[in-house]
Protein backbone atom coordinates (compact mmCIF):
# COMPACT_ATOMS: atom_id res chain seq x y z
CA UNK A 1 0.00 0.00 0.00
CA UNK A 2 1.94 3.17 -1.45
CA UNK A 3 0.79 6.29 0.18
CA UNK A 4 2.59 9.83 -0.40
CA UNK A 5 1.75 12.88 1.75
CA UNK A 6 1.87 16.41 0.42
CA UNK A 7 2.22 20.11 2.59
CA UNK A 8 3.92 21.43 5.52
CA UNK A 9 6.97 19.78 7.51
CA UNK A 10 7.83 21.93 10.78
CA UNK A 11 9.38 21.69 13.72
CA UNK A 12 8.15 21.81 17.40
CA UNK A 13 9.44 22.96 19.95
CA UNK A 14 6.88 22.54 22.88
CA UNK A 15 7.16 23.85 26.50
CA UNK A 16 4.84 22.36 29.21
CA UNK A 17 3.83 24.40 32.03
CA UNK A 18 1.48 24.30 34.89
CA UNK A 19 -0.37 27.48 34.17
CA UNK A 20 -0.23 29.58 31.10
CA UNK A 21 2.39 32.56 31.46
CA UNK A 22 1.70 36.18 32.80
CA UNK A 23 2.66 38.90 30.66
CA UNK A 24 6.19 40.82 31.23
CA UNK A 25 7.71 38.04 33.64
CA UNK A 26 10.06 36.12 33.34
CA UNK A 27 9.17 32.30 33.30
CA UNK A 28 11.83 29.59 33.72
CA UNK A 29 10.84 25.88 32.87
CA UNK A 30 12.67 22.93 33.36
CA UNK A 31 12.26 20.77 29.96
CA UNK A 32 11.49 21.08 26.54
CA UNK A 33 10.12 18.74 23.34
CA UNK A 34 11.54 19.06 20.22
CA UNK A 35 10.22 17.09 17.14
CA UNK A 36 9.23 17.79 13.50
CA UNK A 37 5.66 18.58 13.00
CA UNK A 38 3.46 19.84 10.47
CA UNK A 39 -0.08 17.96 9.38
CA UNK A 40 1.03 16.01 6.48
CA UNK A 41 4.64 15.25 7.53
CA UNK A 42 3.12 13.88 11.21
CA UNK A 43 0.88 11.45 8.68
CA UNK A 44 3.66 9.76 7.17
CA UNK A 45 5.25 9.69 10.14
CA UNK A 46 2.52 7.59 11.48
CA UNK A 47 1.45 5.45 8.31
CA UNK A 48 5.48 4.65 8.27
CA UNK A 49 5.46 3.40 12.13
CA UNK A 50 2.47 1.53 11.34
CA UNK A 51 3.42 -0.51 8.32
CA UNK A 52 2.16 1.49 5.13
CA UNK A 53 4.86 2.57 2.09
CA UNK A 54 4.71 6.32 3.15
CA UNK A 55 6.61 9.02 1.43
CA UNK A 56 6.65 12.44 2.43
CA UNK A 57 6.34 15.48 -0.11
CA UNK A 58 7.39 19.27 1.29
CA UNK A 59 10.01 22.02 1.89
CA UNK A 60 12.47 22.04 4.65
CA UNK A 61 15.12 24.90 5.41
CA UNK A 62 18.51 23.78 4.57
CA UNK A 63 19.11 24.31 8.19
CA UNK A 64 19.86 22.38 11.27
CA UNK A 65 16.17 21.85 12.03
CA UNK A 66 15.38 21.00 7.87
CA UNK A 67 18.21 18.18 8.61
CA UNK A 68 16.52 16.94 11.74
CA UNK A 69 13.15 16.66 10.42
CA UNK A 70 14.83 14.78 7.52
CA UNK A 71 16.73 12.22 9.81
CA UNK A 72 13.33 11.83 11.90
CA UNK A 73 11.56 10.69 8.50
CA UNK A 74 14.25 8.67 7.52
CA UNK A 75 14.53 6.83 10.63
CA UNK A 76 11.42 5.95 10.73
CA UNK A 77 11.63 4.89 6.66
CA UNK A 78 9.43 7.44 5.11
CA UNK A 79 10.32 8.05 1.24
CA UNK A 80 12.30 11.59 1.63
CA UNK A 81 12.81 11.82 -2.01
CA UNK A 82 10.49 14.48 -2.77
CA UNK A 83 11.74 16.26 0.57
CA UNK A 84 13.02 19.59 -0.65
CA UNK A 85 15.53 21.60 1.32
CA UNK A 86 15.71 25.41 0.27
CA UNK A 87 17.93 28.30 1.26
CA UNK A 88 15.21 29.92 3.92
CA UNK A 89 14.08 28.89 7.74
CA UNK A 90 12.49 25.65 8.38
CA UNK A 91 9.09 26.59 9.21
CA UNK A 92 9.07 26.48 13.18
CA UNK A 93 5.90 26.35 16.07
CA UNK A 94 6.43 27.18 19.06
CA UNK A 95 4.19 25.56 21.45
CA UNK A 96 3.06 26.85 25.22
CA UNK A 97 1.16 23.36 26.55
CA UNK A 98 -0.88 24.32 29.65
CA UNK A 99 -0.96 20.99 31.46
CA UNK A 100 -3.67 22.38 34.02
CA UNK A 101 -6.11 22.83 30.94
CA UNK A 102 -4.54 20.31 28.71
CA UNK A 103 -4.50 23.43 25.66
CA UNK A 104 -2.11 24.89 23.61
CA UNK A 105 -0.68 27.66 22.14
CA UNK A 106 1.03 27.98 18.74
CA UNK A 107 3.42 30.67 17.30
CA UNK A 108 4.46 29.56 14.23
CA UNK A 109 7.26 31.29 11.82
CA UNK A 110 7.08 29.99 7.86
CA UNK A 111 8.58 32.16 5.73
CA UNK A 112 6.85 33.55 2.57
CA UNK A 113 7.10 31.91 -1.11
CA UNK A 114 7.65 28.40 0.93
CA UNK A 115 7.05 25.55 -1.76
CA UNK A 116 7.90 22.90 -4.03
CA UNK A 117 10.35 23.44 -7.04
CA UNK A 118 10.34 20.00 -8.01
CA UNK A 119 8.36 18.20 -10.55
CA UNK A 120 6.53 15.02 -9.52
CA UNK A 121 7.07 11.47 -11.26
CA UNK A 122 5.04 9.05 -9.04
CA UNK A 123 2.37 6.79 -11.08
CA UNK A 124 1.86 4.05 -8.60
CA UNK A 125 0.05 5.71 -5.44
CA UNK A 126 -2.47 3.94 -3.62
CA UNK A 127 -3.54 6.77 -1.61
CA UNK A 128 -2.94 10.88 -1.46
CA UNK A 129 -3.25 12.60 1.99
CA UNK A 130 -2.80 16.19 1.77
CA UNK A 131 -3.12 19.91 4.00
CA UNK A 132 -3.90 22.15 1.76
CA UNK A 133 -0.11 23.05 0.83
CA UNK A 134 1.96 22.72 -2.10
CA UNK A 135 -1.03 22.99 -4.21
CA UNK A 136 0.59 23.02 -7.51
CA UNK A 137 2.73 19.59 -6.63
CA UNK A 138 -0.20 18.31 -5.19
CA UNK A 139 -2.41 18.90 -8.66
CA UNK A 140 0.21 16.92 -10.73
CA UNK A 141 0.04 14.19 -8.54
CA UNK A 142 -3.70 13.74 -8.39
CA UNK A 143 -3.43 14.14 -12.06
CA UNK A 144 -0.56 11.45 -12.63
CA UNK A 145 -2.31 9.12 -10.28
CA UNK A 146 -6.15 9.23 -11.08
CA UNK A 147 -7.32 5.93 -9.33
CA UNK A 148 -5.46 7.08 -6.35
CA UNK A 149 -7.82 7.67 -3.22
CA UNK A 150 -7.22 11.42 -2.34
CA UNK A 151 -7.51 12.26 1.65
CA UNK A 152 -7.41 16.02 2.47
CA UNK A 153 -7.05 17.12 5.96
CA UNK A 154 -9.13 20.87 5.96
CA UNK A 155 -8.27 22.49 9.12
CA UNK A 156 -8.45 25.87 8.10
CA UNK A 157 -10.28 27.70 4.94
CA UNK A 158 -7.57 28.70 2.72
CA UNK A 159 -8.20 29.39 -0.94
CA UNK A 160 -6.60 26.44 -1.71
CA UNK A 161 -7.76 24.27 0.68
CA UNK A 162 -10.44 23.99 -0.45
CA UNK A 163 -9.63 23.70 -4.08
CA UNK A 164 -8.29 20.29 -2.98
CA UNK A 165 -10.90 19.53 -1.05
CA UNK A 166 -12.78 19.68 -4.04
CA UNK A 167 -10.47 17.21 -6.28
CA UNK A 168 -10.48 14.92 -2.64
CA UNK A 169 -12.50 11.50 -2.40
CA UNK A 170 -12.48 12.01 1.52
CA UNK A 171 -12.57 15.15 2.98
CA UNK A 172 -12.00 15.41 6.69
CA UNK A 173 -12.58 18.91 8.07
CA UNK A 174 -12.69 20.51 11.09
CA UNK A 175 -15.94 22.45 12.83
CA UNK A 176 -13.83 25.79 12.06
CA UNK A 177 -13.47 24.85 8.50
CA UNK A 178 -17.35 23.62 8.09
CA UNK A 179 -18.53 27.15 9.91
CA UNK A 180 -16.39 29.33 8.02
CA UNK A 181 -17.02 28.21 4.76
CA UNK A 182 -21.20 28.68 5.62
CA UNK A 183 -21.17 31.23 7.61
CA UNK A 184 -23.01 29.41 10.05
CA UNK A 185 -22.36 28.04 13.81
CA UNK A 186 -22.98 24.39 15.55
CA UNK A 187 -25.22 24.16 18.48
CA UNK A 188 -24.74 20.84 20.16
CA UNK A 189 -28.45 21.74 21.57
CA UNK A 190 -29.62 21.37 18.52
CA UNK A 191 -28.77 19.13 16.03
CA UNK A 192 -30.01 20.44 12.55
CA UNK A 193 -28.08 22.95 13.21
CA UNK A 194 -24.97 20.37 12.49
CA UNK A 195 -26.86 18.54 10.03
CA UNK A 196 -27.69 21.77 8.41
CA UNK A 197 -24.19 22.92 7.95
CA UNK A 198 -23.24 19.06 6.59
CA UNK A 199 -25.58 19.35 3.78
CA UNK A 200 -24.09 22.75 2.74
CA UNK A 201 -20.81 22.12 2.77
CA UNK A 202 -21.34 18.58 1.64
CA UNK A 203 -23.07 20.64 -1.61
CA UNK A 204 -20.32 22.43 -2.41
CA UNK A 205 -17.59 19.57 -2.65
CA UNK A 206 -17.53 15.87 -4.40
CA UNK A 207 -16.26 13.73 -2.14
CA UNK A 208 -18.00 12.35 1.19
CA UNK A 209 -17.75 14.56 4.13
CA UNK A 210 -16.27 13.84 7.80
CA UNK A 211 -16.75 16.68 10.26
CA UNK A 212 -14.48 16.51 13.20
CA UNK A 213 -16.13 17.56 16.78
CA UNK A 214 -13.07 17.29 18.90
CA UNK A 215 -13.64 15.47 22.19
CA UNK A 216 -17.22 15.07 21.15
CA UNK A 217 -16.03 12.48 18.19
CA UNK A 218 -16.88 12.80 14.45
CA UNK A 219 -20.41 13.86 11.95
CA UNK A 220 -20.97 11.99 9.30
CA UNK A 221 -23.77 10.62 6.89
CA UNK A 222 -23.33 7.18 5.91
CA UNK A 223 -26.65 5.77 5.02
CA UNK A 224 -27.94 8.28 8.57
CA UNK A 225 -26.26 11.36 10.28
CA UNK A 226 -24.16 10.14 12.95
CA UNK A 227 -21.58 11.44 15.69
CA UNK A 228 -19.32 8.55 16.09
CA UNK A 229 -17.90 9.76 19.68
CA UNK A 230 -14.14 9.52 20.83
CA UNK A 231 -12.93 8.08 24.63
CA UNK A 232 -13.04 10.63 27.34
CA UNK A 233 -9.23 10.85 28.51
CA UNK A 234 -7.52 13.22 30.47
CA UNK A 235 -5.75 15.80 28.23
CA UNK A 236 -2.16 16.80 28.59
CA UNK A 237 -1.23 18.36 25.12
CA UNK A 238 -3.65 18.16 22.29
CA UNK A 239 -0.64 19.26 19.96
CA UNK A 240 -1.44 17.45 16.89
CA UNK A 241 -3.90 15.74 17.66
CA UNK A 242 -5.72 16.67 14.76
CA UNK A 243 -2.89 15.46 12.77
CA UNK A 244 -2.90 11.98 14.13
CA UNK A 245 -6.47 11.25 13.68
CA UNK A 246 -6.45 11.84 10.12
CA UNK A 247 -3.23 9.81 9.50
CA UNK A 248 -5.20 7.14 11.37
CA UNK A 249 -8.20 7.68 9.93
CA UNK A 250 -6.14 7.02 6.74
CA UNK A 251 -4.47 4.10 7.80
CA UNK A 252 -7.58 2.24 9.15
CA UNK A 253 -9.74 2.77 5.41
CA UNK A 254 -6.75 1.27 3.90
CA UNK A 255 -7.55 -1.60 5.98
CA UNK A 256 -11.35 -1.74 4.24
CA UNK A 257 -13.02 -1.18 7.72
CA UNK A 258 -16.73 0.47 7.23
CA UNK A 259 -16.20 4.22 7.88
CA UNK A 260 -17.88 4.07 11.31
CA UNK A 261 -14.96 2.24 12.24
CA UNK A 262 -12.65 3.64 10.72
CA UNK A 263 -13.79 7.12 12.41
CA UNK A 264 -14.12 4.95 15.62
CA UNK A 265 -10.40 3.86 15.83
CA UNK A 266 -9.14 6.94 14.32
CA UNK A 267 -10.71 9.29 17.35
CA UNK A 268 -9.05 6.91 19.56
CA UNK A 269 -6.27 7.11 18.51
CA UNK A 270 -6.36 11.06 18.39
CA UNK A 271 -7.61 10.59 21.92
CA UNK A 272 -4.78 8.58 23.08
CA UNK A 273 -2.24 11.64 21.78
CA UNK A 274 -3.66 13.43 24.15
CA UNK A 275 -2.55 12.18 26.82
CA UNK A 276 1.36 12.55 26.00
CA UNK A 277 2.94 15.83 25.46
CA UNK A 278 4.93 16.43 22.29
CA UNK A 279 3.41 16.44 18.72
CA UNK A 280 4.73 13.23 16.88
CA UNK A 281 5.79 11.87 20.24
CA UNK A 282 2.04 11.25 21.60
CA UNK A 283 1.93 9.09 18.50
CA UNK A 284 0.39 5.75 19.83
CA UNK A 285 1.17 2.78 18.49
CA UNK A 286 -1.15 0.40 16.03
CA UNK A 287 -1.34 -2.81 19.17
CA UNK A 288 -2.14 0.24 21.84
CA UNK A 289 -5.24 1.50 19.74
CA UNK A 290 -6.66 -2.24 19.07
CA UNK A 291 -6.18 -2.83 22.72
CA UNK A 292 -8.11 0.24 23.72
CA UNK A 293 -10.57 0.10 21.12
CA UNK A 294 -11.51 -3.23 22.47
CA UNK A 295 -12.13 -2.71 25.57
CA UNK A 296 -14.37 0.71 25.07
CA UNK A 297 -16.66 -1.29 22.34
CA UNK A 298 -19.63 0.97 20.56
Amino acid sequence: MKVMCIGQAAYDITIPVNEYPVENKKIRFDERIECGGGSSSNASYLLSKWGLEASFAGVVGNDFYGSKIEEELKNIKVDTKYLEKINKKTTTSYIIANLSKGTRTILTNREKNIKLSVTPDTKDLDYIFLDGYEYDFAKKVIEQNPNAIKIIDAGSLKEHTLELAKLSDYIVCSKDFAEELTAKKIDFTNLKTLIDIYDEVESKLNGKLIITLEEKGSFVKDENYMIVPSIKVKTLDSTAAGDIFHAAFLYFLSQNMSLKDTLRLANITGALSVTKIGGRYSIPTLEEVKRVSDDNPL
